[in-house]
């Protein structure tokens, strides 16, 4: 009895449900190709899994978790494509025509997707040469400015000091030119310009703002990188100057920011030391004619 049912259940298993091609459906094969999917879904889990906790391990790159699982994520995507094929083999059909069909299409597609590729291969190129790291401040030539909190391989995301994420496709990082502030040393040197009027003692000055900027905390003070004021040019109505001053990471993080506060401190300090911080000033010379000037006192005529 046994014998019979287990025959006739191997009959119903092997019976043909339709054809695929040259190929006999059966409920066989529709087992056998769920076991092998089956196995390749639960291998690229694992395989991912696996990666993910030997990338955190050893710290293979400083990049965000995103960065980690989209790694990961094309491998396992890898190992699927690689058990759809193994699948469509066990049942038959011809994976090479498939592959010539597959590759027809692939010409088609890859020009709509030549961008998405293009941040696809950039986002690997900074992955593994480390040009760009989570915490630099970067300065890009599209005009962004901000914080780099992110890295994946598609996109960068960078967080502006007024807390703007803004995403920027990998290719820009490769193909444009990027200032990153803090890529190799934390310490930046600034240059604030401000004015001081004609006639105006010059050491005063020096000595007036190298005190305003040692009031701001994150000035760096050693050797050979105390703050200076320089003179730089004979404005129209002013002395320009410009106080340049080593700033710690916090500064330099913070451009528009640290630039106010040292020109908080110096107009106080100018304030204090009597120094007078002009305004532009036009004079008028009448060549001919009358002008009537009407002051305080009365009208004038010239």
């Amino acid at each position: 009895m046994d014998s019979q049912l287990l025959t006739h259940a191997l009959e119903l298993a092997s019976r043909t449900w339709f054809r695929l091609g040259e190929t006999d459906i059966t409920l066989l094969r529709v087992v056998g190709l769920t076991a092998i999917l089956a196995f390749f879904w639960w291998f690229a889990s694992a395989l991912e899994r696996g990666m993910r906790q030997l990338a955190h391990a050893r710290a293979i790159v400083r990049v965000s978790e995103s960065a980690v699982f989209a790694l990961t994520r094309i491998v396992r995507y890898m190992v699927w494509i690689i058990g759809s094929l193994v699948g469509l083999a066990y049942l038959g059909i011809d994976v090479a025509s498939l592959a010539i069909v597959g590759g027809a299409m692939g010409v088609g597609i890859g020009f709509g997707l030549q961008n998405i590729f293009s941040n696809l291969v950039s986002g690997i190129i900074i992955l593994l040469e480390k040009t760009l790291k989570l915490g630099d401040f970067v300065d890009l030539q599209s005009g962004v400015v901000g914080k780099v909190t992110e890295i994946g391989l598609r996109y960068t995301r960078v967080t502006t000091n007024d807390n703007v994420d803004v995403i920027v496709p990998n290719s820009e990082f490769i193909n444009g030119r990027v200032t990153n502030w803090t890529f190799d040393d934390d310490l930046r040197r600034i240059h604030i310009p401000f004015g001081v009027a004609y006639g105006t003692d010059k050491d005063k000055v020096r000595d007036a703002v190298a005190a305003a900027a040692r009031k701001v905390t994150g000035t760096i003070l050693l050797p050979g990188r105390e703050p200076e004021a320089w003179l730089v040019k004979f404005g129209d109505s002013s002395l320009d100057f410009e106080l340049v001053v080593w700033v710690n990471h916090d500064l330099a993080m913070s451009p528009a920011r640290t630039q106010a506060r040292y020109l908080w401190e110096i107009d106080s300090a100018l304030r204090a030391a009597g120094i007078e911080i002009p305004f532009p000033q036009r004079d008028l010379h009448v060549r001919s004619g009358t002008l009537s000037v009407d002051l305080q006192g009365g009208p004038v005529q010239s």
